[in-house]
This record gives C-alpha cells, structure tokens and sequence, in this order.
C-alpha cells in the first residue's frame, strides 16, 4: 500500500496507519508547508520521503508518479471553523484543497483510497461540496462522520469532521445514509488505554512546577476554566492556543479530588475570587505529553518548545480514531 500524506503536520496519520496494524504500507509522500511541523515529522519519521511545498505546485503527474493507492489529508481547518471568519473556498488557505479536488483526484490513476478529517463545519462548507462532487465524478463512493473520541471510549472532546472514499467497484460495509453518520455503531474495539484522566498523566507532579496557572491568570479567568481531576472520564478539546489562553482551549488539572474541587469552586462562586483560595486548587496546565496521550499518540519527545508543541498537537489529529477509520475504510 503505497500512501500520501498532504497536509502532514506531525505525522498523525503516519501513525494512525501504524495503530491500524497496517504493516505493509509505505508513506511515498508527505508533504507541508509547516517548517516547525516538518521539523517534528522528520523526527519521528526521519526516512520518509518528506518535501516543505506549497501542495499546489505539484501537478498531477508529479502526483501520480508515486503510484499512490491512498491519500491521507487533514487541510487546514480556519477557512471553516466558527472561531474564524469562515471564508470557505474564499480563504487562500483552501487553495491547495481546491488544487486537489479539481485535478489531483480527477487525474489520478493509481488512487483507489482517501479519507479526509477537518473540523464540524466543513460539512457544510462550498469546498466539501465540490470534494464530493469531485469525487463522484471521478468514480469514487464515499462516507462522511462527525465523530469524536468519546465515541471510542477515550476520555476526551474532539468533534471532527471525516471523510472516507474508496474507488468503486470497492465499496462500504456501512450502508449508504443520506446523513452524516454521527455514531459509532460499527466498532465495538474501544480504546483501553485512555479511558480516564490518570491514564494520560505524568509520573510526578513535583516536577511539573512550570505548567501551574499563575496568579495573573487565576484572578482573570479561574470561574471560566474547565477542571478535571485524575477519575474524570471527560476533557474538553485542547486547541493549539492552549495554555496562552485560558477560556475555551481545553481542560485544565488539579491533583485534588473532585469533592474537594468542587468545594472550593462553590466558595469561588459564592465570593469575589481570593488569590489564595483560587491557588488551592492546585490547578496546572497539561503538558504537551500528557495532550498527546490523550490524542493516542505514542509517547513523545517533541524537539521544540512546549508553546510550538501546543500549537502543533492543537491543529493534529486523534490518532486512535483515525486508525479506526481507516480499518473501515479498508475493509
């Protein structure tokens, strides 16, 4: 299985790919223009053939010089999150998904599978309309999902978009819906390895000094912040402006129990905030480790700082959920 990666970040799909047990694939290509992204993929990849391009410099022949039988992207998700200013197909970011819509996928002979992960609302969007129809006409059948990862068993919010394509004659073992299936009604191998908070932290909070939320902070946006504790079941999504921004990026931890969290947050609510009883909570940020396992990643040693990491594991995938997807898709 011969397999290109666009938009290949830090190489999420690589490893999904592995998670799936796909033993006898081959990553010919990736391809991004995220020179610190790059930087992390070479270091967990260092013999893939990866290129820092514009994706809409390759032509199809250059393309299908690789002989690929799948394609794997996640393109860029600002043109259609609710946080942006949705410029959809309008957005120069999408110029490189319209370059392979209109005529990577089109030219190609070789392709026979592709999935596509982005953010809820692409659903929706002007480019997933001309993706399907792309791929329609191009003799493709296709499924689309919202899914997250709750729905594996794992103990975290990621709402994403997927899509999975195959080359007919190949077909679905899910039967065709005219709705976007949002439920995971096909796969009973959850994930084991992540089913609550614990499971993703750090041998020593001692060491983790770095990352508690410091006073600024605490005063400015404590009441607003998402806490968990290590029996929760559930985290918020994190985002890649995690930990530079507190409201809506992700959850954040207290070594408390959540009797005694929830204690102190009822005299928070109660008061005006005091410093000192804010501090009790003890409450730090995740590392960039720790996000990671949430994510399914294996465990990693990112080569840049924890910001960039942040950024970089915020704009990735679930690598568990993926790996699922594309059992499904090669089915």
């Amino acid at each position: 299985m011969r397999v290109v990666e666009f938009f290949s970040g830090i190489g999420g799909m690589h490893f999904a790919l592995k998670e799936c047990d796909m033993t006898d694939f081959e990553v010919v290509l990736a391809v991004d223009i995220n020179t610190v992204a790059n930087t992390v993929y070479r270091h967990f990849f260092p013999s893939t053939n990866l290129r820092d391009l514009n994706i809409v410099s390759l032509s199809p022949e250059q393309f299908d010089a690789y002989s690929p039988d799948m394609l794997l992207m996640s393109p860029p998700c600002q043109p259609f999150t609710r946080n942006g200013l949705v410029k959809d197909i309008g957005d120069d970011r999408t110029k490189p998904l319209l370059h392979i819509i209109e005529n990577i996928i089109p030219k190609s002979r070789s392709l026979k599978y592709i999935l596509v992960e982005n953010v809820k609302g692409f659903e929706c969007s002007l480019a997933r309309n001309k993706l399907v129809e792309s791929l329609s006409q191009s003799g493709f059948t296709y499924r689309e999902f919202l899914l997250s990862p709750v729905h594996f068993g794992i103990c975290n919010s990621r709402l994403r978009y997927y899509l999975l394509a195959k080359k007919k004659p190949l077909d679905f073992a899910i039967p065709l819906q005219n709705d976007i299936i949002t439920e995971n009604h096909w796969d009973n191998k959850l994930c084991e390895h992540v089913k609550q908070v614990s499971d993703v932290l750090c041998e020593s909070e001692t060491e983790l000094k770095e990352y508690l939320i410091n006073d600024k902070q605490l005063l400015k946006g404590a009441k607003a912040l998402d806490i968990v504790t290590k029996h929760c079941k559930r985290s918020c999504c994190f985002t890649r402006s995690y930990s530079s921004y507190l409201c809506g990026t992700g959850s954040v931890y207290s070594s408390l129990c959540e009797e005694n969290v929830e204690n102190i947050k009822k005299i928070i609510n109660d008061n005006e905030s005091n410093l000192e009883v804010l501090k009790s909570l003890k409450l730090r940020f995740f590392t960039p480790a720790e996000i990671s396992r949430f994510m399914c990643f294996p465990k990693l040693d990112f080569p840049v700082n924890k910001k960039k990491a942040y950024q970089l594991l915020g704009n990735s995938i679930n690598v568990y959920v993926v790996s699922r997807l594309l059992c499904v898709l090669l089915s």
